[in-house]
């Protein structure tokens, strides 16, 4: 008899109630509707949960999102720009929330997917009119997000990828905050 395999639903809620920290590299691929050619990017990835995580693109330029549950720093070494922002509400519903955030049920419409290439799929839908995508599939494999689709209101579609993925790793605080670096313009909140 082979065994069973677990729903996405179901390694969506392993995943959360097991893993308060995460770690691993990701590669990301943004195909926009007008069909030009694909933008590829890479990184690493670490979050905390509720609510913290550091988001850090590598290539092919350098970018920097950072949480500590409270505020949202974006930073742009080539333009020397940060922008904060509050996380407030629309953090509850946005694709990073489904990973580091809780009570997904209060601000995602969770269903289950169909299967394919050796994933279980969950389909997300952001409750509420203030989300920045309006639907999602990640994609699970041993209670283990491996990939992301996340569809927004322009048409535009986001890929990611997860790799070298390490549950519950010990993580520092100094991670989850942000120091603007000296002479950056800093705008927002």
């Amino acid at each position: 008899m082979t065994p069973v395999q677990a729903t996405g639903l179901d390694q969506l809620k392993n995943f959360l109630e097991t893993n308060r920290s995460a770690r691993g590299v990701f590669a990301q691929t943004v195909i926009a509707k007008s069909g030009r050619k694909p933008q590829q990017s890479a990184g690493i990835f670490a979050l905390q949960r509720p609510g913290k995580f550091r988001w850090s693109y590598e290539k092919p330029y350098k970018q920097l999102l950072v949480s500590d549950g409270n505020k949202l720093w974006s930073y742009d070494p080539e333009l020397n720009q940060v922008a904060v922002k509050k996380l407030g509400s629309a953090f509850g519903a946005s694709p990073a929330a489904l990973l580091a955030g809780q009570d997904l049920d209060k601000h995602f419409e969770l269903k289950e997917g169909i299967a394919a290439d050796g994933l279980e799929f969950v389909e997300a839908r952001p409750k509420g009119g203030d989300a920045s995508f309006e639907r999602m599939k990640i994609g699970f494999a041993a209670n283990r997000p491996m990939s992301m689709e996340i569809h927004d209101s322009f048409g535009q579609v986001t890929v990611l990828r997860f790799t070298q993925f390490e549950a519950n790793p010990v993580l520092g605080a100094g991670l989850f905050r942000f120091v603007a670096p000296a002479g950056a313009d800093v705008v927002g909140d």
